[in-house]
């Protein structure tokens, strides 16, 4: 994107010089078994860089800890050890915002991730004629970094904002270091991060597999509620879903709602019998499998001409969305409900443009990932640069917080323990009606 690379992007693809230490004096500690140069600098306080300059040889390449060895810890003087950001209040100045990803074209992760990349930068463009400067800096951080000479760099203790990193093993390190410097961690995709559970500057946008589960079986008892539930199961022993459709027996039984079980093998008669004609029903597969999809419409077809008066919805995955294109003619005549943390039909209008302008800028087409990962990152840059310019560091996140329509990533976060960080349980129902319209039902 040739105006936001000239005028907002400071990328940063290697390491900084590290930065100066002014230390009033020393304090000695004995390395134990198994510690690590950043673990006591860490435990101290201090950055990596602090402790390195303070013991000499530390900084020459390959130098490695001796357990019993005695170090100097630095210590020093608060007033020159802080990481203070200049203007203080980020309402008032300039947002500084660091990327830690892999941003490479070695393989289809890194290319996904500069795709991502590059929605956090059109998002910042967009934002100017807000009043909303950003100043951005990225790091190449693949699996095999080290973040510790990255965390050392006097930009990235001054960010405002980080977002990352992708892999669970380099979330130890940031997350310590977002919280020394009161640096709010975004993290965006699917990693482990314990960190959450005690650091309060931490969102994490992913929602794991099992919490979906419980949303997703509250919300459909919320919503179908007077309906008769219909299980189908479908023969898959390689399907995930059948842990959904536990879960959601269990709701189902404990809010006293009626259901019933049969499978996509069963004759004709059997199947059809397993639908109420007094109620409503609504139909629940034990597996996404493509070629299922297909197959319960037929199913349904059948069931319509024995049952005339019978009235059915369905109930999908978010990876039958991927087929709503080709399918698009059936979902609406079955009446298809499918959740989802993400829909790309959010706003058509604004999705259209935006294809059209990141073709401009990059000179290339977004890569046919679902969702589109250009899209996610404009939304989550939107999202957390808005309110980082309207509440400063005190953004929770939280629903109300400021209008906002996103592209296709909605966001809603919520408290995690007293003292931990943030998770994003935004959640949308999209709905194919049966007269042709589509709706997205917020939660």
């Amino acid at each position: 994107m040739k105006r936001v690379l000239t005028y907002l992007c400071m990328a940063v693809f290697c390491l900084m010089a590290a930065t100066t230490v002014h230390a009033q004096k020393v304090k000695t500690h004995k390395v134990k078994k198994h510690e690590t140069i950043y673990g006591i600098a860490h435990s101290y306080g201090i950055s990596e860089s602090d402790l390195r300059q303070a013991n000499p040889g530390m900084e020459s390449a390959g130098y490695v800890l001796k357990v019993g060895k005695k170090i100097n810890i630095p210590i020093v003087d608060d007033s020159s050890k802080s990481t203070a950001k200049p203007g203080d209040d980020v309402r008032q100045r300039t947002i500084r915002m660091g990327v830690m990803l892999p941003l490479h074209n070695n393989n289809g992760e890194g290319r996904r991730m500069v795709e991502y990349y590059r929605g956090l930068l059109m998002a910042c463009d967009s934002m100017r004629s807000e009043g909303i400067s950003v100043d951005i800096y990225a790091w190449n951080t693949p699996p095999d970094s080290d973040l510790s000479g990255v965390l050392s760099t006097s930009a990235a203790a001054r960010c405002d904002i980080i977002f990352g990193p992708l892999y669970s093993k380099q979330m130890e390190q940031l997350s310590a270091f977002c919280s020394q410097h009161g640096i709010m961690l975004v993290i965006p995709f699917s990693i482990t991060a314990p960190q959450l559970e005690t650091n309060p500057n931490i969102f994490q946008i992913w929602q794991n597999p099992e919490e979906l589960n419980e949303i997703t079986s509250r919300r459909f008892t919320d919503w179908f509620k007077g309906y008769h539930t219909v299980i189908v199961d479908c023969s898959d022993p390689d399907s995930k879903k059948g842990a959904f459709t536990a879960v959601l027996r269990k709701d189902l039984e404990k809010r006293k709602s009626k259901y019933s079980i049969t499978s996509m093998a069963s004759p004709d008669n059997s199947f059809a019998s397993a639908f109420s004609t007094q109620n409503p029903n609504v139909v629940v597969l034990n597996t996404a499998r493509t070629s299922d999809i297909d197959a319960i419409f037929a199913r349904l077809k059948r069931v319509y001409e024995l049952k005339p008066s019978v009235k059915i919805s369905v109930f999908g995955y978010t990876e039958w969305l991927e087929h709503a294109a080709t399918k698009s003619n059936a979902f609406h005549k079955y009446d298809v409900y499918i959740p989802t943390p993400h829909y790309y039909g959010l706003s058509p209008a604004q999705s259209r443009i935006m294809e059209q302008k990141y073709r401009s800028n990059f000179n290339s087409s977004m890569y046919a990932y679902s969702p589109p990962l250009a899209f996610t990152g404009f939304d989550h840059a939107l999202f957390f640069l808005r309110g980082l310019h309207k509440y400063g560091s005190s953004f929770d996140g939280a629903e109300g917080r400021f209008g906002y329509k996103p592209i296709q990533a909605p966001l809603k976060f919520q408290k995690t323990g007293k003292n931990g960080g943030r998770k994003n349980k935004a959640y949308i129902f999209v709905h194919f009606k049966p007269n042709g319209m589509i709706d997205t039902i917020n939660y």
